[in-house]
C-alpha cells in the first residue's frame, strides 16, 4: 500500500511566443539538485478538451515542491503545447531533452504525438514514463524498452465493449463503428473485432475520419442507412460530442458504447447536451468526482481540496483532471522508490518495480502493477452507463 500525501500543490504556469509550458520552479529552499520533468501536451488544437491533465499535473508538482520535494530534490516540470500535431511534438521533445535536460519524459498526452518521438527517446536512452494514451504499442519492452503506457489499453477497452454487446440484448443486432484514422482509433478497432470473435460479421459500417476534418456527419449518416443498432464511438472529445448531437438530429437512437478518452461530462457531454447523452455505455478505471457513492470518502475529500486550493478556477468534475491527477501520483512513487538516485537507468528500474499500488481516485479493485516484461500499468475497468446528469457504474471490475 503506498503512502498519499495529504495537502496539494499550487501551479506556476507560463505562456511564451505562442507555446505552453508549465514550469514547477525550484524553491528558494532547495539545496539538492533538481529533477527536471518534461512533458508535451494539446493546450491548443482539435485534442485540447484534453489539457486538464497537463494542468493537473504541473499543479500536483508543485504540492511535492510545497512539501520539501523528493526527499529534497525539487522538481522542475515543463510542459510544452504540441497541439496535437506530431511535428510540435518532436521539436518540444527534442528541446526539453537536448536544451532544457530533462532527466526523463512524462505523461505526456496522445498516440500519434508520442509515437512520433518513440524511437527517438529510445535512442537516447531517455525514459518515456505513463504516456496518457492507451495504445498498445507502449507495452513492448523489447522494441522499446524506455517507454511505458499508464492508461488502460484502448485494445482491452474496445474488448470489454465486444463483451458487453454479446452480454446483452443486442447480441446479435448490427454494429456501426466510428474511429479516428491513426493507430488511436485503430487499436480500438481491433481490440472491438477481437471480442466479437465470430460475430464480427454482425458489424456492417467501419467509419474512419481525420483529425482534421469538419464533421463525422457523413459517417453516421451512413450508418444509419445500414440499419446498424449499435454504434461503438471510438472518436476523440470534438468529434464524440459532434456525434451526440448528430444522432439527436437524425433521429437515431442505436445503444451508444462511448470510448474512456471521450467520456468527460464537461469536454463533451455538456458540449453535446446532456438530454443528447442520456443512456450512453462506457468504461471506467478512476472515480467520477459527481458521483454520489464518493462524497463522502476521504479519497474524494482530498481530491477537492487540491482543486479548490491550487486550480480554483476549474471544474472539479472533469475527470481529464482526476487523470493528470493519479497519472502524477504514479510517477510520485517510482520517484520516492528511487531513493535519490534519479538516474534514467534507476527511473526506468523503478517503473518496473510497481507492486499492487493503490492510488486514491482509482476504482476500488483498480490497482498498477509493472515488471521487466509488462508496460501496461493499469489494466482493468468497470462498465458505467449515463443517466440523469452522471455516470452510474455497473457490473464488475473488469481485467485485473
Amino acid at each position: 500500500m503506498t503512502k498519499h500525501p495529504s495537502n496539494w500543490s499550487r501551479r506556476h504556469w507560463l505562456l511564451s511566443a505562442g507555446a505552453w509550458a508549465s514550469l514547477c520552479a525550484a524553491p528558494s529552499w532547495a539545496a539538492k539538485p533538481e529533477l527536471r520533468i518534461g512533458n508535451t501536451n494539446p493546450y491548443s488544437g482539435p485534442a485540447a478538451a484534453w489539457s486538464s491533465a497537463g494542468k493537473a499535473m504541473a499543479a500536483y508538482f508543485q504540492l511535492l515542491n510545497d512539501q520539501g520535494g523528493i526527499d529534497g530534490h525539487p522538481i522542475r516540470f515543463i510542459t510544452l503545447d504540441d497541439a496535437y500535431s506530431p511535428a510540435k511534438t518532436i521539436e518540444a521533445t527534442r528541446r526539453l531533452v537536448e536544451r532544457d535536460q530533462v532527466q526523463l519524459m512524462f505523461g505526456s498526452l496522445g498516440t500519434v504525438t508520442n509515437l512520433a518521438v518513440q524511437q527517438y527517446l529510445n535512442d537516447r536512452g531517455v525514459p518515456q514514463l505513463f504516456v496518457q494514451s492507451g495504445a498498445s504499442r507502449w507495452n513492448n519492452p523489447s522494441q522499446f524498452p524506455w517507454t511505458m503506457g499508464w492508461s488502460p489499453s484502448y485494445f482491452n477497452e474496445g474488448k470489454i465493449y465486444a463483451q458487453a454487446i454479446l452480454a446483452s440484448p443486442d447480441a446479435h443486432a448490427r454494429i456501426a463503428v466510428l474511429y479516428q484514422n491513426d493507430d488511436f482509433g485503430r487499436d480500438y478497432l481491433k481490440g472491438l473485432l477481437a471480442g466479437l470473435g465470430e460475430r464480427r460479421n454482425q458489424v456492417v459500417v467501419q467509419a474512419a475520419y481525420e483529425v482534421t476534418d469538419a464533421t463525422v456527419d457523413a459517417q453516421l449518416i451512413s450508418m444509419k442507412a445500414a440499419g446498424a443498432q449499435v454504434l461503438v464511438n471510438f472518436a476523440a472529445p470534438k468529434f464524440a460530442a459532434q456525434s451526440l448531437r448528430r444522432l439527436a438530429e437524425l433521429g437515431w437512437k442505436p445503444t451508444h458504447y462511448l470510448n474512456v478518452t471521450a467520456n468527460s461530462i464537461k469536454a463533451v457531454l455538456q458540449v453535446a447536451g446532456l438530454e443528447h447523452a442520456q443512456g450512453v455505455i462506457s468504461a471506467a478505471y478512476y472515480k467520477d468526482p459527481s458521483d454520489p457513492r464518493w462524497q463522502n470518502t476521504p479519497e474524494l475529500k482530498a481530491y477537492l481540496a487540491f482543486m479548490a486550493k491550487y486550480l480554483p478556477q476549474a471544474n472539479v468534475n472533469d475527470v481529464f483532471y482526476v487523470a493528470g491527477y493519479s497519472n502524477a501520483q504514479t510517477l510520485e512513487q517510482v520517484l520516492r522508490q528511487a531513493k535519490g538516485d534519479f538516474s534514467r537507468a534507476n527511473l526506468l528500474k523503478q517503473a518496473r518495480q510497481l507492486r499492487q499500488v493503490r492510488l486514491p481516485m482509482l476504482l476500488p479493485g483498480v490497482v498498477l502493477n509493472t515488471s521487466e516484461t509488462d508496460h501496461a500499468p493499469l489494466e482493468a475497468m468497470q462498465l458505467q452507463r449515463f443517466q440523469g446528469e452522471r455516470w452510474e457504474l455497473f457490473g464488475p471490475v473488469i481485467g485485473q
